[in-house]
């Protein structure tokens, strides 16, 4: 995991770039949240596991509120909750959800990428890759095959 790129020179944001940065920033939200709820399910080596996800995207998160402030940009904030996708109920559908999360994230850094350029988009590549790394790792533990993907966030 590479942690957070400094805080990109205030280039100029696209209207496109921003609402990509800002649904990017949701998905870091929503990850935090999943990974406070699934924690609890997991053995101890995926606990640790958990426990550094949420660490690298909280991280990211604040990273991108302080890029987007620099940029004179609003922030979206954090929903006091967020839906989950399927039922939590032990460590199965724990691990399901970490992989669900970071493919989550990865899709939207992914988005991100294609509307921004210079160290804005070096900062979206990091964030993209460490989201992508963790799902990988997350099918590890879970026994999931194939491993990886072809291309991390593609949606459809």
């Amino acid at each position: 995991m590479t942690s957070p790129s400094p805080a990109p020179a205030t280039a100029p944001l696209s209207a496109a770039a921003l609402e990509r940065l800002r649904a990017a920033l949701a998905a870091e939200h929503a990850a935090i949240f999943a990974y406070g709820r699934l924690g609890v399910l997991l053995d101890a080596k995926g606990k640790e596991e958990a426990r550094a996800a949420e660490v690298a995207h909280r991280s990211r998160r604040d990273t991108i509120v302080l890029q987007l402030d620099e940029a004179k940009a609003s922030p979206v904030p954090a929903e006091p909750g967020y839906a989950l996708p399927f039922p939590l109920t032990d460590s199965a559908s724990a691990v399901r959800l970490a992989v669900h999360v970071e493919e989550g994230v990865a899709a939207n850094w992914r988005a991100v990428l294609r509307a921004v350029e210079g160290t804005w988009r070096k900062a979206a590549l990091d964030a993209y890759s460490d989201a992508a790394l963790r799902a990988t790792r997350w099918r590890r533990l879970a026994g999931l095959t194939p491993m990886t993907t072809p291309f991390p966030g593609r949606v459809g």
